[in-house]
């Protein structure tokens, strides 16, 4: 396969998206901006998940579809945890015995 037949598919759309989420989180906040990241790689997940390729194509369509989703998942997760204290203890009261 020569350089020029490569398809780059999605690749820059999420490039951008995470760029975006890097200036959110300097400028703005860290918490919107690992929301912004988790989103951005979430929407990658999807767009595995629906044969969109490219440099996105590392592994198996199911193994990328579910370590981007999960990886994903976890970000927004976590940035949603940063600021709220409540939904803190939520969590961690289910990990508790």
């Amino acid at each position: 396969m020569t350089p020029s037949d490569e398809s780059w598919g999605p690749y820059p759309l999420i490039l951008a998206g995470a760029v975006v989420a890097v200036v959110v989180t300097l400028l703005v906040d860290p918490r919107w901006g690992g929301f912004t990241l988790g989103g951005a790689v979430m929407v990658a997940a999807a767009l595995r998940f629906a044969g969109y390729g490219g440099q996105l194509a590392v592994r198996s369509r199911k193994t990328d579809v579910v370590t981007l989703g999960v990886f994903g998942f976890v970000l927004v997760l976590t940035s949603l945890l940063l600021g709220n204290n409540e939904l803190k203890a939520l969590i961690m009261s289910l990990f508790a015995r």
